[in-house]
């Protein structure tokens, strides 16, 4: 039997390539979109982990996404949280999410309060020193064709010079002066965002809430921990996240069915005969369906595998080309997708094997 299913592969060496590369790429569709998505997700989550920050407090709602729009908080309400007891470090920030050639958060930042938060740390050059001066990162330098030191670099319609390139993981992949960016905005004196650093005490965090709370025009702000705004940033509280997830993978699991469907069901109509001599001899229903579902979980364990190391490839790929883009492959969604590609195979060739199975032998022996 064995021998068969290889020679009946072999025989149609172009229907078997092409049910190989559906599976492939039905994984490959399923391990990119959750590995940019996800990626993204946790890349934000690991960059504002980064910031150094215990609490952060802004003007309006919760939300599960940096407050983007024009800043309205007055910079001067950073010397008032600084007089609360308990907190120790205030560093008042803008935030401008960007959507020329890449959409990206630029901070607008206190240098000297944002680097106590948690220092930066230079792989070259230093602080700003002019008004127009960026700092980015080293990811962000390695983009494109790679950034150093003095180079100008275009953002919010204005030329800036790099003036140091520090490690990953501080929040944002650029940064510029905050009165630079409240001038640019023709908002002087204002800040979206203030992070807090207070003292390592869970319950001092909440006496900080209250009395920033407390405060006499801070009422309605939005007051959360590290901890509680890193909870926001999960598929389940992100607009869409799952839903954009499941119809990509609904799509690849479609086009893998359809294929390995078509693919098996071609082949069971021109082995009809051979069918035929196979009950003749005794074959039983069984034997027949095992045949074919052999046939196809072979396929799908070549396709898998193709598509599985086409994944960690294209990995590849993409950081030597964007090394900003964060492409996350985790076991569990390998796991998921290698399931998730065989089970759809199977069920694609189940009708052609179940119709194969109930072939009359002397139909099948006639059948020209």
């Amino acid at each position: 039997m064995n021998k068969l299913i290889f020679g009946n592969l072999v025989h149609r060496p172009l229907r078997s390539v092409i049910s190989v590369f559906a599976v492939a790429i039905e994984v490959v569709m399923i391990l990119s979109i959750a590995a940019v998505m996800f990626g993204i997700l946790n890349g934000s989550r690991r960059q504002t982990t980064g910031i150094g920050m215990d609490m952060l407090a802004h003007p309006g709602a919760a939300t599960a996404l940096m407050n983007t729009s024009a800043a309205s908080a007055d910079i001067r309400i950073a010397d008032v949280l600084r007089k609360l007891p308990h907190v120790e470090v205030v560093a008042p920030v803008n935030i401008k999410l960007t959507t020329g050639a890449a959409i990206e958060n630029i901070y607008g930042i206190d240098y000297s309060s944002y680097n106590t938060l948690r220092p930066f740390v230079f792989l070259s050059g230093g602080p700003f020193q002019q008004p127009f001066d960026m700092i980015i990162d080293d990811l962000q330098a390695a983009s494109g064709k790679g950034l150093r030191v003095g180079d100008t670099v275009k953002a919010l319609s204005h030329d800036f010079r790099v003036c140091g390139i520090v490690e990953h993981g501080k929040g944002s992949r650029k940064f510029i002066r905050l009165d630079t960016m409240d001038q640019l905005d023709g908002n002087p004196g204002k800040a979206a965002e203030f992070f807090l650093k207070t003292e390592n005490q869970p319950q001092f965090q909440e006496d900080v809430r209250k009395e920033i709370l407390s405060t006499p025009g801070l009422e309605d702000w939005s007051v959360q921990t590290i901890q509680e705004f890193l909870s926001t940033l999960t598929p389940e509280r992100m607009p869409g996240f799952n839903i954009a997830l499941r119809v990509v993978i609904g799509i690849a699991i479609v086009i893998g069915f359809l294929v390995i469907f078509q693919s098996m069901y071609t082949a069971v109509m021109e082995r009809t005969r051979e069918i035929g001599i196979l009950k003749s001899m005794g074959a039983g229903r069984g034997s027949i369906v095992s045949v074919v579902l052999r046939e196809t979980g072979l396929l799908a364990v070549v396709g898998v595998a193709l598509g599985v190391g086409a994944t960690y490839l294209l990995r590849s790929l993409l950081h030597a080309r964007f090394p900003t883009l964060s492409f996350q492959i985790t076991p569990e969604w390998v796991s998921s997708a290698v399931l998730i590609a065989l089970i759809g195979a199977l069920l694609g060739a189940l009708y052609p094997a179940f119709k194969a199975a109930r072939k009359d032998p002397i139909d099948a022996l006639s059948y020209e």
